[in-house]
């Protein structure tokens, strides 16, 4: 609840001028809570208005993208970038290709990466973008052309020292692909920490396709054994998801010693006695990315594992399964407070966010007062971004790291990122809630950059 006057008066006036965009508003609103004893310490923020320049992107960028599908017909998207936050580095932050993106829904993404990208201690600002086309069902060649118009105009913006953008969902390795290849030709030269997600004969890291799923696994790993001198070893897990945060953390949670129960899509969700097989999920994903995915849904992993069952109709049924751990790693605000009730009520003890806030605030708060040890996106989730960091660094060196090396990296920040949310957490008072950890942490850097650099 916000009870600060000068934060109430910032949020209050934001609400009214983006009152369409609920999932900015959720964001903010959030974030804004956590950091109340803070500003309440530091007057000179208001001072400096710096709270609401903090929830004001820096720019926003909005354009058409038209394409011509293999009918040759001319069709017309809408491409958006949003540039949210730059006072620690440069824009950093994926691109989402999906019917559901929106200005609103890309604002939250760019605010929430501002203080994600800020934890994991490397110089990247915030930023997110993408467009409303669905890849799904479409040909390589009709992704290709859609992937080269809308770089025909992000190009203008971004760059290895201004933007740097990443894969989300709906952009993966082809995508990302065809794009690094229409800026190569648009400039005339190769800058590799441009875009991240690369294929690896053209700069990209070793590890990058699993850091998020890792990423997400090391950090519940290390918060297990910090609070409890527990592990993963033996534990039921169950998944929302089966995209590449899934399968990544499937296979994570095996090699730590647990079992996956269960994962999901938007069809239905699959349960499967013997744990959930991460190469079976590969093999439906990768049909899934194919460009001949029409018809290509999650219940095709009972074709591979005839123990496991098919039940159609809401993933979310996953959340009625007795676990130990739940590891949401679908879209924004798919564990509602009923789903939260289910897992409380069957001994779920341990919620990871492996996606962008999944979780309601209705659900969230739930958790909390029921003692569950809930560990937010902004945190868990940023392995991905982590060693996109990474593969910007090895650019830069002209270098390629071995996968245990980048693997080490990422299990070294992640564990060191649970200890910075959980000290910051203890030092305001608020032992064991890590939304708040998080987000003062990752506030208290970016306040600090932008106190220095004067209004700006």
């Amino acid at each position: 609840m916000l009870t600060n006057e000068y934060l109430k008066r910032v949020y209050d006036g934001l609400a009214q001028r983006n009152a369409n965009e609920p999932e900015f508003l959720q964001a903010v609103r959030e974030v804004l809570e956590s950091i109340q004893p803070v500003v309440e310490k530091h007057p000179e923020y208001e001072k400096a208005g710096l709270i609401e320049r903090l929830v004001e992107p820096e720019r926003i960028i909005t354009f058409r993208v038209p394409w011509v599908d293999d009918q040759g017909k001319v069709q017309v998207n809408r491409g958006y970038r949003v540039q949210f936050n730059s006072a620690i580095g440069p824009y950093k932050g994926g691109l989402r290709f999906h019917p559901s993106v929106n200005q609103g829904i890309l604002k939250f993404l760019g605010f929430e990466q501002t203080f994600k990208n800020s934890l994991t201690t490397l110089p990247m600002g915030g930023g997110k973008g993408g467009s409303d086309f669905d890849p799904h069902g479409k040909s390589d060649m009709e992704v290709m052309r859609f992937c080269q118009s809308f770089m025909t105009e992000l190009y203008r913006h971004i760059g290895q020292f201004v933007d740097c953008p990443a894969g989300d969902i709906g952009v993966g390795g082809r995508e990302v692909g065809y794009m690094f290849g229409q800026y190569k030709r648009l400039t005339n030269s190769f800058q590799g920490g441009m875009l991240t997600g690369k294929g690896l004969t053209f700069g990209g890291s070793l590890a990058r396709t699993e850091a998020t799923g890792y990423g997400l696994c090391y950090f519940t790993a290390e918060a297990l054994k910090c609070m409890r001198n527990d592990s993963l070893e033996g534990k039921t897990v169950v998944i929302s998801g089966s995209g590449n945060v899934a399968i990544y953390a499937v296979q994570k949670v095996s090699q730590l010693g647990g079992k996956v129960l269960a994962c999901s899509d938007t069809h239905g969700w699959v349960e499967d006695p013997d744990g959930i097989d991460y190469t079976v999920l590969e093999h439906v994903y990768n049909k899934k990315r194919s460009g001949h995915d029409k018809g290509v849904t999650l219940a095709m992993y009972v074709d591979e594992k005839p123990n496991a069952v098919w039940h159609e109709g809401d993933g979310r049924g996953v959340w009625q399964l007795p676990c130990d751990i739940a590891l949401p790693c679908a879209r924004e605000n798919t564990l509602l407070l009923e789903d939260a009730q289910a897992l409380v009520a069957n001994g779920c003890k341990v919620v990871g966010e492996g996606a962008n806030m999944p979780t309601t605030i209705e659900a969230t708060t739930y958790f909390q007062e029921n003692g569950v040890a809930f560990m937010p996106g902004k945190a868990a989730n940023a392995g991905g971004v982590l060693v996109s960091g990474l593969e910007m660094s090895q650019n830069a060196e002209h270098l390629s790291w071995t996968f245990e090396e980048v693997d080490g990296k990422l299990e070294q920040l992640m564990r060191g990122m649970f200890h910075n949310v959980d000290d910051t957490a203890k030092e305001y008072g608020q032992e064991g809630n890590f939304v708040m950890g998080a987000n003062i942490a990752g506030f208290l850097k970016v306040a600090d950059a932008m106190l220095a650099q004067g209004v700006c």
